[in-house]
């Protein structure tokens, strides 16, 4: 009896949707570039890790930053590298977790775009979305400057203060970017996965 090799599972699908995702994620990064700590990033990769699941999620944050946190004018390091991989894989970590937790809606059975914004629960779950992006956001600035104060040797509280108005700008931006955005982009995919022939 001849040997058979066994047979390994790759969803050409996921990887797909990962390549597209992180070529998302680098050239917005790349086109907003001018504005420091905000971008759409994050909300991406959230997005990816809820639409597609916990792996897909990682995969493109890690991606992403192994991309722009080393091909970047402001510089690069390795521990700070490995802070920011680590931090943005949080967002599609969770994001596949908010999926398992958060009730999901047939892409058949979406109403109209005027039927929706009219709708209170909408705006709820805009609301919870915003709010996650902004606490995501709250602990990837607090890690990240963590390690950094460590790596560069500054004092931390000092470091903290002197990092704070991007950091606000970061968390506020995400809140804005999770409350417009979020909901309108996962429905957009979730639509586009359904008329692919994926369910």
């Amino acid at each position: 009896m001849p040997f058979a090799l066994p047979k390994i599972g790759i969803d050409t699908r996921k990887i797909s949707f990962i390549g597209v995702m992180t070529a998302l994620c680098i050239s917005s990064n790349y086109l907003m570039i001018f504005l420091t700590n905000i971008k759409f990033m994050d909300l991406f990769v959230f997005i990816s890790g809820y639409t597609m699941g916990i792996f897909p999620g990682v995969s493109v944050g890690i991606l992403t930053w192994l991309v722009y946190g080393t091909l970047n004018p402001y510089g690069s390091n390795l521990p700070t590298l490995i802070a920011t991989c680590m931090g943005e894989s949080l967002y599609g970590l969770l994001g596949g977790v908010y999926a398992k937790l958060s009730p999901r809606v047939s892409p058949t059975s979406f109403p109209s775009v005027r039927a929706t914004i009219a709708r209170e629960d909408f705006w709820v779950s805009n609301l919870k979305l915003g709010v996650i992006g902004f606490l995501l956001t709250f602990i990837y600035d607090l890690f990240t400057n963590v390690v950094t104060s460590e790596v560069f040797e500054i004092p931390l509280v000092p470091y903290l203060v002197m990092g704070m108005p991007f950091a606000v700008a970061h968390e506020v931006s995400n809140f804005i970017f999770f409350f417009f955005a979020g909901n309108a982009l996962i429905g957009a995919i979730q639509m586009l996965t359904f008329r692919g022939g994926e369910t």
